[in-house]
């Protein structure tokens, strides 16, 4: 059966005292709504519609920056989740299939979960995902009979007993498209709080005939961010999360606690990851290469048997191929380095592609920026670049060729050749010792 995703961002979120839409904050550098959207993406939607309102603009661009093929629509007034729901009909005209709705502020619904409820879509009409609170609070709550969802009661209208219930609703929801638009035309707002909710479609199905369940997951995946605390709530979880799964799938955690990574971090068996390492979004690491402490990976693809650190710093761009070594205090943007380069100490290398077995000495520099375009160095293999070089791009330095310490090299260097751009030492015999004692004399005389 095809299926739709309809993702609610549109509410302001007032308790993160923000001007960014709550659906936009970040858990692991990626906004909530990604990861709401992310979540539906293994169902292998037909059409993805997003509810936006404040900050509707910000949503629709976020959106489409991870889903350039998802549509958004406007819910002007926040009248309640069905009048929500209903706002995305539209760009659903001629769809067949079901419609799953999902929250852009409940990150961590799972796959498993997912498909669970489109399998019980098989036997019934209407599909409720439910969990068992600890702490039921203010959640709407389930009431059933055997495997049959009776109504959904949200808190303010609950009775003494069924606020003694336990079994709370998540609000995603799973019903044939034109079904669930439907049952939403006939919700009205006769509540305490005066809005359409989503929830009243349950007692509408049943009194229709139709038939509705509940599919139950673990309350963690239900996780709601409505503050800033609750956001911090949800980033030591997703953290918590990636580092049990790192190390599952053979991964070595010097100190797990210290690692954070990126919502998509991918990282292959047999690596090591030292303390206080952050993966920034966008990095792939493949088996077997070691990232060493207090470095920072972001947008970067390192190859097998490579390593990285300590303090080292990769940006977006960096490719680094199979045992290159990138080392303290290093930092490379927007380069690749070829198999075997050795960039150890106190250097930046961007905008460059460094050939094969290359090294690369302590402070060099490849300057890459004139003030208003980036321009590129060309290194080719084993080359050997002296200490304190400065690469005044655009420059090429051929296979085999060297540098010497403290040059500035501005023209290219053809293979095999030495390259060297530095003054020629001037030694004074004694003048030392006579500088020394004059500066002295001039300290105590301003002293007196």
């Amino acid at each position: 059966m095809p299926i739709a995703l309809i993702v609610l961002g549109a509410g302001k979120g007032t308790r993160m005292n923000s001007d960014l839409p709550k659906v936009l904050h970040k858990i692991a550098h990626a906004p909530m709504l990604w990861h709401a959207m992310r979540a539906g993406r293994p169902l292998e939607p037909e059409a993805c519609v997003v509810v936006a309102g404040h900050g509707a603009d910000a949503v629709e661009a976020s959106a489409r920056a991870y889903d350039p093929m998802a549509q958004v629509v406007r819910q002007d007034e926040q009248l309640g989740t069905a009048h929500a729901v209903a706002q995305a009909f539209p760009a659903l005209e001629g769809f067949e299939g079901d419609a799953l709705v999902l929250y852009g502020d409940t990150p961590f619904i799972s796959e498993a979960t997912l498909e669970a409820m489109m399998q019980a879509r098989r036997a019934h009409d209407v599909v409720v995902l439910g969990f068992e609170a600890a702490d039921p609070g203010r959640y709407g709550r389930l009431v059933t009979e055997g495997d049959q969802l009776l109504k959904i009661v949200e808190y303010k209208d609950a009775s003494a007993a069924e606020r003694a219930l336990t079994l709370c609703n998540s609000g995603v929801v799973a019903a044939d498209k034109t079904t669930l638009q439907q049952l939403i035309a006939e919700v009205g707002n006769d509540n305490a709080s005066g809005e359409y909710y989503l929830t009243d479609i349950v007692e509408i199905a049943r009194a229709r005939g139709l038939s509705a369940t509940v599919v139950r997951c673990p309350e963690a995946e239900t996780m709601g961010v409505n503050s800033r605390a609750d956001l911090a709530v949800a980033e030591a979880a997703f953290q918590t999360r990636m580092r049990a799964e790192a190390l599952d799938l053979g991964i070595t955690l010097a100190a797990p606690e210290t690692v954070f990574f990126g919502w998509d971090t991918l990282i292959g068996r047999d690596c090591e990851v030292e303390q206080n390492v952050v993966f920034g979004p966008e990095v792939t690491v493949e088996s077997g290469a070691r990232i060493r402490a207090f470095s920072h990976l972001e947008g970067c693809h390192v190859s097998r048997g490579a390593v990285v650190g300590p303090y080292a710093r990769l940006r977006p761009g960096a490719e680094l191929a199979e045992d290159v070594h990138v080392g303290n205090f290093v930092e490379v943007k927007n380069a690749q380095l070829h198999a075997g380069v050795k960039a150890n100490h106190l250097s930046y290398i961007g905008d460059a592609e460094i050939g094969e077995k290359t090294n690369i000495g302590a402070g060099t520099i490849t300057c890459n920026y004139d003030g208003v375009f980036k321009h590129k160095t060309t290194i080719g293999r084993n080359a050997f670049i002296g200490s304190d070089t400065m690469l005044v791009a655009p420059v090429s330095i051929g296979d085999g060729a060297m540098t010497g310490s403290g040059s500035t090299i501005t023209k290219d260097v053809p293979p095999g050749a030495l390259a060297l751009s530095r003054a020629d030492q001037v030694t004074k015999d004694g003048f030392a010792t006579k500088l020394f004692k004059t500066l002295t004399a001039r300290k105590a005389k301003q002293q007196q």
